[in-house]
């Protein structure tokens, strides 16, 4: 039986947070952050079953480089209370292949988050040792500006709307299900 989780929260500098070191664990890779000088160093981290970088067509190649995109996110920020990202982490159905579960975010995300011109760094979690075995995941980080040809663009304010988060919820709602 399908079951329904989708929360969102923001990657905030005014929490100590960073999108390097957000993307580093989630993807359990080593991203080096060159705002900082600060080394984020995961690749020893299990439970990681699939990662992948998602991003609208006309997106420059440097956006599917992991420590490139977090790096440039990091650096189009100026203010110390800078919100870097958004986090989407939703609940995986368990009676779903791999396959079907990885093709399910694919489509979720760019229908909800790359049409609209974000990029999303998506990480597929397996169950952890201990715990819950039906426990299938994803988190997927998001870039706050659009990106063009060129680059990143303006935050776009729109995005963070009560009622975009609603329309995420119920597209999640009706897809997972």
């Amino acid at each position: 039986m399908a079951i329904y989780h989708l929360r969102a929260t923001m990657i905030s500098r005014s929490q100590g947070r960073s999108a390097t070191a957000a993307s580093a664990y989630r993807v359990a890779e080593r991203i080096e952050d060159r705002r900082t000088g600060l080394v984020f160093d995961y690749a020893a981290r299990g439970g990681v079953d699939h990662t992948e970088i998602l991003a609208p067509d006309h997106a420059p190649d440097w956006v599917r480089d992991r420590s490139e995109l977090w790096n440039r996110v990091e650096e189009s920020e100026t203010r110390k209370n800078s919100q870097v990202a958004r986090e989407v982490r939703v609940a995986l159905p368990d009676e779903l292949t791999h396959a079907q579960r990885l093709d399910l975010v694919r489509e979720f995300v760019r229908g909800q988050f790359v049409e609209r011109g974000m990029v999303a760094d998506i990480a597929l979690h397996a169950p952890g040792r201990a715990g819950d075995e039906r426990n299938h995941h994803a988190h997927i980080l998001l870039t706050t500006r659009e990106v063009d040809a060129d680059g990143f663009t303006t935050k776009n304010r729109d995005w963070n709307a009560v009622e975009v988060l609603e329309g995420w919820r119920e597209a999640w709602a009706r897809d997972s299900n």
